[in-house]
């Protein structure tokens, strides 16, 4: 959730578990996969993480923001590869605190699934821990912005952690990895894992040179253990929005991030990007990182997903990939994800690879359908307003892009939803086995169980989606 937070705190409904099953596809073209709506709850769900645990790819679980006036996330567990799902409410007060919002996930090998998140109040950022496939979480630290005397001076110490806002975790390589928005720099920190359960302590956080003002990022680890945080400058205002990356090359040890950050590529994007699809919460360029450890032919590159305005307030955006080869040090061109010839909006990728093959998938909101002539794309008769959820893969190192899935078998409007952020500012993706896992948030009613109806609040879909060729 971006800085400029609504007037709202997320907050349970239910604290009810329930098992559903999943609901068969009734709109769509031929080639939109089967589509589930996971939560079904009254009320908006937005801002999805979804992991898959590879010790047991049929377990899969999904956390989300509740959207309602009290507290809690909303928390969905598969062990059948998506088919059916059982559901919850955490952080409702309960061991994990009075939850708010932000979540991530990320499964390890040795099946540890870490979560992160943000209280509702406080300067914290909370790490839990489940070792039973999401079924239960412990916080097992909380990590506080680093002491003003350890923090860097100059230019580099203006307007630091006014908050904590949108944390990522990531793990893997014996390592989990945290980072964080500190309300000027990113915030990183990481702790070694030796096994089931076993987690040891989080270093000292440190503020990663070069990011004062630079927000909505992500982490990843390399093959070495290195580690790589991206994120976008500029947190407010509609254009700029160039992306940085900085490049820790031991991860653990003691080298610690670069002093200074790589410039990628100017997105044309700021923090707060106003378009037609998203009119309430705005975009950002979200970019998102993965990096390929699984020995295979690209095995050490480093991808790179992000949103890039071809001509600023055009609202003309599209989804871009770029690769390295050099932990980050140069970078390839831009690869366009999106295959559609007009000029609407694609917005809040996310990237992920499968570490069986090394092949990666892309996600994104699209409003190419949406011409305002009417038909499926079309709610309301207005252009670019409308969007579906749409994907790609790319089987040769992000090279060339398969050409794009319908992912979302129905037609959504954020805006009727009513919430104050639209769909949120991410969605969620997750890819092993060559199966895709999205999830998104979904007000189209395309699977007629959704107990608000259609074109209103949000639920959290998701869908199973085979790699395909070209």
């Amino acid at each position: 959730m971006k800085s400029k937070k609504p007037a709202f705190a997320p907050v349970v409904v239910l604290g009810f578990t329930v098992s559903f099953m999943a609901f068969p596809l009734l709109a769509g073209p031929p080639t939109t996969p089967a589509n589930i709506d996971v939560s079904r709850l009254s009320n908006n769900e937005s801002e999805e993480t979804i992991a898959v645990n590879p010790t047991n790819p049929n377990n899969i679980v999904i956390v989300t923001n509740v959207v309602v006036p009290a507290a809690g996330m909303f928390a969905a567990v598969s062990v059948d590869g998506g088919s059916t799902w059982t559901t919850r409410i955490i952080g409702n007060n309960d061991n994990l605190g009075a939850a708010c919002c932000d979540p991530s996930l990320s499964f390890d090998e040795f099946g540890n699934l870490f979560l992160t998140y943000l209280f509702n109040i406080g300067n914290t950022v909370p790490v839990a821990l489940s070792t039973d496939g999401g079924l239960t979480f412990n916080i097992i630290a909380n990590i506080a912005k680093p002491a003003s005397a350890k923090l860097q001076t100059s230019d580099e110490r203006r307007g630091l952690f006014r908050f904590v806002d949108q944390p990522t975790i990531v793990a893997g390589k014996g390592e989990v990895w945290v980072v964080f928005n500190g309300g000027g720099p990113i915030v990183a920190t990481g702790a070694p894992v030796t096994g089931l359960g076993e987690v040891g302590s989080f270093i000292t956080p440190e503020v990663v040179a070069g990011t004062n003002n630079c927000t909505y990022g992500d982490v990843a680890i390399g093959p070495n253990g290195q580690v790589m945080q991206v994120c976008t400058l500029t947190e407010s205002g509609q254009g700029g929005g160039k992306i940085y990356v900085n490049v820790d090359p031991d991860g653990l040890g003691p080298a610690g991030f670069a002093d200074h950050s790589i410039f990628v590529v100017d997105t044309h994007v700021g923090g707060f990007d106003f378009i037609p699809a998203q009119p309430d919460r705005s975009i950002d360029a979200e970019p998102g990182l993965a990096w390929d450890r699984t020995g295979g032919p690209h095995n050490g590159r480093v991808y790179l997903v992000y949103t890039l305005e071809q001509k600023n307030e055009s609202d003309n955006t599209d989804i871009y990939v770029r690769y390295s080869d050099d932990d980050g040090a140069t970078w390839s061109a831009g690869a366009r994800v999106n295959d559609d010839n007009t000029k609407n909006s694609q917005f809040l990728p996310k990237i992920s690879l499968d570490p069986t093959t090394g092949n990666i998938a892309v996600i994104w909101y699209d409003a190419r359908d949406d011409l305002g002539t009417g038909g499926a794309g079309d709610t309301e008769g207005i252009p670019n307003t409308d969007a579906q959820v749409w994907g790609a893969f790319s089987t040769d190192g992000g090279q060339t892009f398969t050409k794009n899935i319908q992912i979302s078998a129905g037609t959504s409007n954020s805006h009727d939803a009513q919430n104050g952020i639209d769909y949120g500012d991410y969605s969620g993706l997750s890819f092993y086995g060559g199966i895709a896992h999205p999830a998104w948030s979904d007000n189209s009613n395309s699977t007629g169980n959704n107990p608000d109806g259609t074109l209103h609040q949000l639920d959290i879909y998701s869908a199973s989606v085979p790699v395909r060729g070209r």
